[in-house]
């Protein structure tokens, strides 16, 4: 049987995951009458959620006879680990770049990953059917971003199609809007190579991806790379990385994919990708072999992670309250537990055995980590994100960013204002319309907390996105939060009357009824320094201060913050209280006595 193996590729929210829907549609995937979810491929809550990709994730149709595996893939920086790994499953990439935006940070991130691995790639020119769609400049941008990444005389003859994800329409002329993915599929099948593995041989197997089942255990996901893999068989399973560590195992269930579904199999031939059952300990970057030749895979190198915060155990006055794991036991399995999944996670313990530092790609990776335990039950503590500095030629190297902002023009000046502030280097500014582009390489660390700032600065019109670049040298101290926290001075419940004293000094993140602590933190004060302030007093009721008169009290609607915006927040000296219930901002030290104790020290 014929196979094409391919991976869809993109910046995030460029239509990857809407055009492998109207693929799956016209291949005769779904029954006529059947009712489909939007982004079907988005199966997670919080990708549903978010209408973002998380996990890259397979699929398969079947076109003139040919079986054609798909893998989507997520568009966000901070989950590039998982376009890395699975593009040792694939030989060629459908890029998708949006008519309007044309190509942005991650475009370049991806397309330059499937470059190294010489894969054939198409490239799609999607959402022509936009108002603001500027085709011809993009293709013009797309050129110079293959010629910059050094793509071959090939690579840089790619064919080039016109797409409508939404509407389900391809061609190979902007003129021509297409009226089905006809030309996208016979594309695919001319441009895309078989893939290059070894038809004889024992087998081979190169784990690309685990998934987990309450019935069967871990699941392995990857590629056939030699000879033919069979249900029942005995298996050696090695990793190239970890030499003397290979053990016997069995491949107990073979399931191949077929639309959505993982249908049951006897065996599977090279070049497949396929899902296993029946090895208990297989992670990402094995390779499963026939026993009487057990020769382990290179696998892709993950870039390292950039940012480490500290996970560690709520011991909070409301700990144990609302969570259903809150020990350390609990919380460092579930911290070592996902390891298995995410390549681009490290875990790390600390000198005690009540915190873990985390490092990962970037805040959304590690909120993404936090809201999946918090769902499932899990109560902890976070500090404030850290970046992770290198040593290179005996100097401290920190990461750096390229950043891309789309403003309106009459926002360019306070954008610019703040990216000198953060120690950014302007590197492009293009007009688009009315709009400008921005493109700015800035340290992790000056994007810390800035998301807020820049949405207020562009009245919320602005769109930003980042990825690593590289490393430079220290650029010296940023300022991180130019304003302090209200902190609640005693435990109890917040009241109107307390409230009202309070949001006179700055803007509250609570409202009346809320249970709060002595050193929780209620708001954000005016000026740069802390202040305390006491939200549960009450008005004292004589014959001259009627209760009746509380009335008269006007409270703003407090700030309610997501988890990613508490993250921003946070100063060095604060921690995010993470329940499955509550999101709460509180300072690492509770006492204000020795708040003011360790200011004097200082």
């Amino acid at each position: 049987m014929e196979l094409r193996n391919i991976a869809i590729i993109a910046h995030v929210d460029h239509g990857k995951t809407t055009l492998v829907d109207e693929m799956l549609a016209q291949a005769g995937a779904f029954r006529e009458n059947q009712s489909v979810a939007e982004r079907v491929m988005d199966s997670g809550d919080l990708e549903r959620e978010r209408g973002i990709t998380i996990l890259a994730k397979n699929t398969a149709i079947r076109y003139k006879g040919v079986k054609i595996n798909i893998v989507d893939t997520p568009g966000h920086a901070d989950f590039s680990g998982e376009v890395e790994r699975i593009l040792k499953m694939v030989s060629g990439v459908l890029l998708l770049v949006d008519a309007a935006e044309g190509p942005m940070p991650q475009t370049r991130f991806v397309l330059g990953r499937a470059l190294e691995l010489g894969h054939k790639v198409i490239v799609v020119v999607n959402k022509i059917d936009r108002p603001d769609a500027r085709i011809y400049e993009v293709v013009d941008e797309v050129l110079e971003l293959l010629m910059d990444l050094e793509a071959t005389d090939e690579q840089l003859d790619s064919p080039m199609l016109f797409c409508s994800g939404r509407a389900g329409t391809a061609s190979l002329a902007p003129e021509d809007a297409g009226s089905d993915l006809t030309p996208l599929f016979d594309t695919v099948l001319s441009h895309i190579p078989e893939p290059d593995v070894q038809r004889d041989g024992p087998a081979q197997l190169l784990v690309s991806s685990i998934d987990y089942n309450e019935y069967v255990g871990r699941i392995g996901i990857g590629r056939v790379e030699r000879g033919v893999i069979r249900a029942g068989q005995d298996v050696t399973v090695c990793n190239i990385n970890s030499p003397g560590t290979s053990y016997k195992s069995k491949i107990v269930n073979l399931y191949e994919i077929e639309d959505l579904r993982r249908v049951p199999a006897e065996s599977a031939e090279a070049g497949e990708i396929v899902c296993f059952s029946g090895a208990e300990n297989i992670t990402i970057g094995d390779t499963v072999c026939d026993p009487s030749q057990a020769e382990p895979l290179p696998f892709v190198r993950i870039s390292e992670p950039t940012i480490e915060m500290t996970f560690s155990v709520n011991d909070s006055p409301f700990a144990g309250r609302e969570g259903k794991f809150v020990t350390s036991r609990n919380l460092r399995d579930r911290l070592y537990r996902e390891l298995l999944k995410d390549v681009s996670l490290r875990v790390a313990d600390t000198v005690t055995t009540e915190a873990w530092n985390v490092s990962g790609r970037g805040e959304m990776h590690l909120s993404i980590l936090m809201e999946t335990m918090r769902r499932e039950g899990y109560e902890f503590q976070v500090s404030t994100p850290r970046v992770l500095y290198k040593e290179i030629d005996d100097q401290r190297h920190e990461p750096l960013e390229r950043l891309v902002c789309d403003v309106p023009e009459s926002a360019v000046g306070a954008v610019m204002e703040k990216m000198g502030a953060r120690k950014a280097e302007l590197a492009h500014m293009n007009p688009m319309g009315g709009r400008m582009r921005l493109e700015f390489l800035i340290p992790s660390r000056g994007l810390f907390g800035y998301r807020n700032e820049f949405l207020t600065d562009t009245r919320g019109e602005g769109v930003m996105s980042s990825v690593l670049e590289g490393y430079t040298p220290f650029r010296g101290e940023i300022a991180r939060r130019q304003n302090g926290s209200l902190v609640a001075f005693e435990t109890g419940e917040a009241v109107g009357y307390g409230l009202s004293g309070a949001q006179e000094r700055g803007v509250l993140f609570i409202g009346p009824g809320t249970q709060v602590y002595a050193g929780q933190i209620v708001g954000q004060n005016a000026k740069s320094d802390d202040m305390t302030v006491n939200v549960c007093k009450r008005k004292q009721l004589t014959n001259i201060r009627a209760a009746g008169s509380d009335d008269a009290l006007r409270l703003t609607p407090p700030r309610v913050m997501s988890m990613e915006q508490a993250l921003e927040y946070i100063a060095d000296d604060e921690l995010l209280e993470i329940t499955p219930r509550s999101i709460r901002l509180r300072k690492r030290v509770l006492s204000h006595e020795q708040r003011m104790k360790m200011r004097k020290k200082d």
